[in-house]
């Protein structure tokens, strides 16, 4: 099948839309999801398509949300929930970290939870302090639950039909500032991407950038800067928080003997530290400078237009990190 640039927005139509029909226990949930046609359109027309039945409104109460779907799935069905942003699954944990990604350990394998948790994540739209926050790192955290974060339309259908078929819970994370980028997909109702497996988006000898989400494209823009001034980095794009594929990352780190780690995660605690971490237990006889991390600030975002931007990462930051190992 031919490749057709995409949306990241149609690439998650296609997939949600090719699973439907592919199996019909695969249903959409959530706020706005039918009559509205999702909050980022991503469920328009679909309706219309497949009916109330398979495409079901729901009450704003994401706890609702997740702990029904949680429930539809050990029943037998593919629930796909959508939760409006990340900063509402907040309202939601306990049945996403307690239940969804529990059950099967606790009932001995008894108990498959075949869910998707669908939702945006992060800030750069003047939301405020409360719906900017970009945490998948902290769902990360919890063995039982996967976690995908994919940066361009091609894995973010691959991936997000792989979810669906998979039989563990899956929140399937979407940057909202993202989903009208584009890039070739096959046409293909059968092409799914394998779970937990990072990707080069870029090859270079002088640097490992690691990254993923919105943190591919601040660091790709980089890279091509860098490009200019005669230095080569390699990007390695994650996808996967869980499970993470560090081989990519470590085979990298072996020619280029430096890191740069970029997300959008506040600067504690985050992916960049379990990564950087990984980087000196497994191979810190190949370092030649230290790992540098690029980051949020440590507060909360602003709501000012300029102050905001001026508290996210970008690709400036990201450069002066990469000069700053080298």
């Amino acid at each position: 099948m031919a490749d057709r640039p995409i949306t990241i927005r149609e690439a998650l139509s296609a997939a949600l839309r090719e699973e439907m029909h592919r199996d019909e226990r695969v249903f959409i949930m959530g706020e706005e999801v039918g009559v509205w046609g999702g909050t980022y359109a991503v469920t328009r027309g679909f309706l219309e398509e497949f009916g109330e039945k398979r495409v079901r409104d729901t009450p704003i109460s994401e706890m609702v949300i997740a702990g029904a779907a949680v429930g539809a799935a050990m029943a037998g069905l593919r629930p796909v929930a959508e939760i409006m942003t990340i900063n509402f699954a907040f309202v939601a944990m306990d049945a996403i970290i307690n239940h969804a990604a529990k059950i099967h350990y606790m009932f001995n394998g008894q108990f498959n939870v075949p869910l998707v948790i669908r939702t945006t994540t992060g800030g750069g739209k003047q939301l405020g302090a409360t719906h900017s926050h970009a945490p998948e790192v902290i769902f990360a955290h919890f063995p039982g639950l996967y976690v995908a974060v994919p940066g361009t339309a091609y894995d973010a259908k691959g991936m997000l039909k792989a979810a669906i078929r998979d039989d563990n819970p899956v929140l399937f994370v979407e940057h909202s500032t993202m989903l009208q980028r584009r890039s070739p997909v096959p046409d293909d109702d059968d092409f799914v991407l394998p779970i937990g497996k990072s990707d080069i988006k870029r090859e270079g000898d002088d640097v490992t950038i690691v990254t993923f989400g919105k943190g591919l494209e601040w660091s790709t823009e980089a890279a091509d800067q860098l490009a200019q001034e005669g230095i080569e980095a390699e990007i390695v794009d994650l996808r996967w928080l869980r499970p993470l594929d560090l081989e990519p990352v470590f085979e990298s780190f072996k020619k280029t003997n430096r890191c740069v780690i970029v997300e959008e995660s506040l600067p504690m605690f985050n992916v960049g530290a379990e990564i950087a971490a990984q980087l000196q237990n497994e191979l810190f006889d190949y370092m030649d400078a230290p790992i540098k991390r690029v980051a949020a600030m440590d507060l909360p975002l602003p709501y000012n237009r300029e102050i905001e931007l001026m508290a996210l990462p970008n690709p400036q930051k990201v450069i002066n990190a990469v000069k700053e190992v080298l």
